[in-house]
């Protein structure tokens, strides 16, 4: 007696093909060598799964428990030369890894050499570009200081910042005020119309928002994050919902402060809670060091490189080249030749569970890749493969239960080859005409692959 035959194919799909030809039931499995079979590959991620599995694995846990229990508040607005440890003398800072002057992309030198002029540092553009040419003004990646800045992340003394910190974790960041669209600096715009913003947000808004704190007390910033990805933002490259639910919050204060200038500017910014959520997922990062965890709690790139650290490494940057942004929608008139390459350090937003991770959230999102709703969702879902868990407090809906993808392990990067996804803007190289797009920037493997490596080897 014959019995029907079905097939179970691992690899190949033409297999499979070949048995339905035949009118066999077959069902294909997505299977492929862990890293595309590279046999020292093989050899580390056996390793990372194997001999060192189980204390990795703990490790991870521990760093997850720290990543989702955080709970950072923003405290205080104040000059970043005054709220910063270590932020002294003429210095400045960037996002991204650390990087010499001559390396800097033209994004980042337009946004410096701004900074300069604002503080006083030079009497114009090229002497500014002189003294920072030879190391008179100091160069710092922010990460190092506890300051994260989205796109060039420029920094100066005078800057006001937003005061973000966990007590109980006890852990502290920073992230300057948020400018807006058009000719700003954290767009790569120099010029006179990029500093008297910046002159406005010194010496009108920061004192305000300072003020504004003082009578509304601590903010629980993850709180309105949660809220707001039930609204269609993913905090990253969308944040209007949740910027409304802080401008509710600080309204009262507001109507007893005044400043109506202010309020009419900085309402009109719909990127304006970016950067104080930064700061708190900066904050959740940095109470995730966890000895031996491959978890990646940090992702920053200033235009020439791109860096991340592990929660088992903690300030050991692992780097490569940074890499375009793919997927990008440009404004009208502008070409990919014109693009920077990806920059910022926003994706610390990713390591925390938001962005590119919770892009399910936000279909508007996905008009920048040319898609709808369900290519958000699958975007996520993909995250999800190289993540190790679902977050419990930035829930969904579009992904059922559970959460966005939170914890992304080194391990599953290098094994899957899927790196993480960063939604960003896209900035002009060559001029000064700041956001002329946006995007997905997928990451360089590389340094993940060197990450996992190393915490191996100190295992």
């Amino acid at each position: 007696m014959l019995e029907r035959v079905a097939a179970v194919n691992v690899g190949l799909s033409s297999f499979a093909d070949a048995l339905r030809v035949q009118g066999a039931d077959a069902i294909d499995v997505d299977w492929r060598p862990p890293s595309g079979g590279d046999p020292e590959t093989v050899a580390l991620l056996e390793r990372a799964w194997g001999a060192h599995g189980e204390r990795i694995d703990a490790a991870n846990a521990a760093a997850l428990t720290a990543l989702e229990g955080a709970r950072p508040h923003v405290v205080a607005v104040a000059p970043a030369g005054e709220a910063i440890p270590g932020f002294a003398g003429e210095m400045l800072l960037h996002s991204g890894p650390p990087i010499a002057w001559e390396r800097v992309c033209e994004p980042q030198r337009r946004a410096l050499v701004a900074a300069c002029l604002l503080e006083g540092w030079a009497a114009d553009r090229d002497e500014a570009a002189r003294r920072l040419a030879a190391g008179e003004i100091a160069l710092r990646s922010g990460n190092e200081l506890g300051h994260v800045g989205p796109m060039c992340g420029a920094c100066s003394p005078s800057m006001p910042v937003w005061v973000v910190e966990d007590p109980a974790a006890g852990v502290r960041a920073y992230s300057t005020i948020n400018e807006g669209p058009g000719r700003t600096l954290w767009f790569g715009v120099g010029d006179d119309e990029a500093l008297a913003r910046a002159r406005f947000l010194r010496d009108r808004a920061g004192p305000l928002l300072a003020r504004l704190l003082v009578r509304t007390g601590p903010i629980d910033v993850f709180d309105l994050a949660a809220q707001g990805l039930h609204m269609g933002d993913e905090l990253h490259m969308r944040s209007q919902a949740t910027t409304n639910l802080l401008w509710r919050r600080l309204l009262p204060a507001f109507a007893a402060e005044g400043g109506e200038d202010v309020a009419a500017a900085l309402t009109a910014n719909h990127l304006f809670f970016l950067n104080i959520v930064m700061a708190a997922a900066k904050c959740a990062s940095l109470a995730a060091d966890a000895p031996g965890s491959s978890l990646v709690t940090l992702i920053a790139r200033n235009g020439t490189d791109m860096g991340i650290q592990l929660a088992g490494l903690p300030g050991r940057w692992f780097t490569a080249p940074a890499a375009p942004v793919q997927d990008a929608l440009l404004r009208e008139g502008f070409a990919p030749a014109d693009a920077a390459l990806d920059i910022g350090d926003s994706a610390v937003l990713e390591c925390i569970g938001l962005g590119g991770m919770a892009v399910a959230a936000a279909p508007a999102v996905a008009a920048f890749f040319g898609g709808g709703a369900a290519d958000a969702v699958a975007r996520s879902q993909l995250m999800g493969e190289i993540c190790a868990a679902r977050s419990q407090r930035f829930t969904v809906p579009a992904l059922g239960p559970g959460g966005s993808p939170v914890g992304i392990d080194a391990r599953l990067v290098v094994e899957l080859g899927v790196a993480p996804q960063i939604t960003t803007g896209v900035l002009h190289e060559a001029r000064d005409a700041g956001q002329i797009g946006a995007g997905i920037a997928h990451q360089p493997l590389a340094p993940f692959r060197a990450a996992l490596a190393e915490l191996v080897d100190a295992l």
